[in-house]
């Protein structure tokens, strides 16, 4: 009997198949979340992993069952599924496991309006239900059993963003994109391929779950090394680099050099002011200061959140917020249901590089203001101890200001910060660091280790 809270996760579904979830447990969820959740229009997408046929299909069926009116969107990305989820109002249902290996699968599940749902909101019910059935209970059945019927809406998505960004206008760019065997392979044609003034050199756009390339996860810098190679060998203007569902993007520059999310969200923020003057901006606690520098600088206000999407899409909502970035390159949007999508974020990048004659790299240059240390992480077995140590050491020091808001923040007297948070899934702690100058980072990035790892 599979053991359901080894693959149902705070924000989502995910584990080895089938080693840790199949076909049954797919079925078994599919009737659960239209149990418990009582939603009557399901969309159910999948990313191009190979299992994911197989588990969408018997999660629709099961939906179906329970009689829920079930759309097949085929493949998807992350984001093309929530344009669907909140242009039609209906649930949504995503297999990905996003930037797992080849052997994992998962599922990201939405309300209508791409609302999400997490374990204190509903998933730790749906997780129940479905081992109730997996134990014997028999699954809801509706009086009149649904049909699962399949549309595609990828022109649509297309389209939407275009209505969103103008990138018409744009010069002539040449950019290259890494899909990674993702589904940016089967979307960027569809986005930034048709309708533009750019030169699109593609790069792994073969949908391939087995990943037979790279990992499909930019946030590791070796999974960037072949777009940064193809970047300089193309004199191109930019690159781009997406994850395995395409819900997130990298930007490297012209020299081929990583444009941090921080300096992506501030560009994005900068925009966004324009179009709303004095909204409200969401950022999450990892992303550099520049960040709320600059939304202050053109009039907006920013606010400050814990990291997670589910925390970011609860904060945009209750402050009316048009935008919110995060450290690993989420980008969320209120006029894309307050969802993530790294897309949209890609053509605002292009349509502000496209603006102007500069390169790249002098156009984020003002926003890059500090030097980040990027997520160091430590094995430690008793995190909430050690975190409490440097709590008490850090509290001693004139001037420095703590807060909990996620893990420890401290900010030093000059300005410089560090932040320890435990990981929710392993015993480890993650530790980002932001200084004015290098060696001020490195000095305050080693002093803070030196007490974690003593």
């Amino acid at each position: 009997m599979p053991e359901l809270n080894e693959i149902v996760k705070a924000y989502d579904i995910r584990g080895l198949v089938p080693g840790q979830w199949d076909e049954t447990v797919a079925a078994a969820l599919g009737a659960a979340f239209v149990s418990v959740t009582g939603q009557d229009r399901i969309v159910v997408a999948r990313d191009m992993r190979e299992s994911g046929v197989g588990l969408a299909r018997a999660f629709a069926e099961a939906a179906a069952a329970a009689g829920a009116e079930v759309v097949d969107a085929g493949l998807c990305s992350t984001d093309e599924m929530y344009f669907v989820s909140g242009r039609y109002d209906m649930a949504g249902a995503m297999f990905t496991a996003s930037h797992n290996p080849a052997a994992y699968n998962g599922i990201k599940l939405c309300l209508p309006g791409a609302r999400p749902i997490s374990l204190d909101s509903g998933l730790a019910a749906i997780r129940d239900t479905a081992r109730d059935i997996l134990n014997g209970v028999p699954a809801p059945e509706a009086e009149k059993p649904s049909e699962v019927t399949a549309r595609d809406f990828l022109t649509e998505y297309a389209d939407y963003l275009h209505g969103l960004v103008d990138v018409t206008t744009a010069r002539p760019l040449k950019v290259v994109v890494d899909a990674g065997n993702g589904m940016a392979g089967h979307t960027v044609p569809a986005v930034l391929g048709r309708d533009t003034p750019f030169e699109i050199v593609p790069m792994y756009f073969e949908l391939d779950g087995e990943f037979p390339n790279h990992e499909a996860n930019p946030l590791e810098p070796a999974n960037l090394v072949d777009l940064q190679a193809r970047v300089r060998e193309t004199g191109a203007d930019i690159g781009l680099a997406f994850d395995g569902d395409a819900d997130r993007c990298f930007v490297v520059d012209e020299r081929g050099e990583p444009v941090s999310p921080s300096a992506v969200t501030a560009l994005v923020a900068e925009a966004q002011l324009a179009a709303h003057p004095g909204a409200v901006i969401i950022y999450n606690l990892i992303t550099s200061k520049s960040v709320p520098e600059i939304v202050t600088e053109h009039g907006g206000t920013a606010i400050r959140t814990r990291v997670g999407h589910s925390f970011i899409k609860a904060r945009m909502a209750e402050h009316d917020a048009v935008f919110g970035g995060e450290h690993s390159a989420h980008y969320y949007f209120k006029d894309f249901w307050f969802a993530d999508t790294g897309m949209l974020a890609a053509m605002y990048v292009l349509a502000a590089l496209g603006r102007t004659d500069l390169p790249l790299s002098e156009l984020v240059a003002g926003y890059g203001r500090y030097v980040a240390s990027g997520e160091i992480n430590s094995t430690v077995d008793d995190q909430g101890g050690t975190i409490a140590e440097i709590a008490a050491h850090y509290a001693t020091v004139a001037g420095a200001e703590l807060d909990q808001l996620d893990g420890l923040t401290v900010s030093m007297p000059d300005g410089d910060w560090f932040n320890l948070r435990p990981s929710n899934t392993e015993p480890l702690l993650r530790l980002n660091v932001e200084a004015a100058t290098s060696e001020r980072m490195a000095q305050l990035r080693d002093e803070v280790l030196d007490r974690i790892r003593r």
